[in-house]
């Protein structure tokens, strides 16, 4: 049976670097589960490879006919959320399904597969250096610097409820702590 890899973290803690690179390792079976959204795409996105880009209307109807493993309205009528359908597919193709999903999200992917599921938190090595990788991104105001930094705060009391926690202080020790983590949980 095909498992499911979940990695979240605060915004900024490198998770979704950490899953670019074990995308690249073909012996892990993995494939991507594409979210979706009700927001507009980006310039660079396409529908189907970065989400799946539906109406708010669509997510709403979606969320009605119980389509969701876990959604959340971030803004008001701009939602995300993991169709069951894309597991499916993924699972149909026999491969392991893995997620960069944000914290809550994680949580309750977890809490619909228990047994099939290894969640993994990936911890900044301190607010600080969590602000400053912020900061070097530039695409933050004071004020959603704050939000985010305010959110991460948060977001870092809930790692106890990952199965494992894995701290992004050297991007390439992260990320082969992580990979030798879904290793062992896909070898069971």
């Amino acid at each position: 049976m095909s498992k499911l890899i979940i990695i979240s973290a605060p915004s900024g803690a490198g998770k979704t670097t950490i899953v670019r690179e074990i995308m690249k390792d073909d012996t892990l079976n993995l494939m991507f589960s594409v979210s979706a959204t009700s927001r507009k795409p980006r310039d660079n996105e396409k529908n189907g490879i970065d989400y799946y880009f539906i109406t708010p209307e669509e997510f709403k109807q979606k969320i009605r006919n119980n389509e969701f493993i876990e959604w959340e309205e971030v803004y008001p009528n701009q939602f995300y959320g993991t169709l069951k359908s894309e597991v499916e597919r993924i699972w149909k193709l026999n491969k392991n399904v893995i997620f960069d999903v944000d914290v809550k999200g994680g949580i309750n992917i977890k809490k619909q597969y228990p047994e099939q599921s290894l969640s993994i938190f990936i911890m900044p090595p301190s607010i600080e250096e969590l602000r400053n990788r912020l900061i070097k991104r530039g695409t933050e105001t004071e004020e959603s610097l704050e939000k985010r930094i305010s959110k991460a705060e948060f977001e870092i009391s809930l790692s106890e409820k990952f199965d494992k926690i894995v701290i992004n202080d050297d991007l390439n020790q992260a990320i082969q702590e992580t990979k030798s983590l879904i290793t062992n949980f896909l070898k069971d």
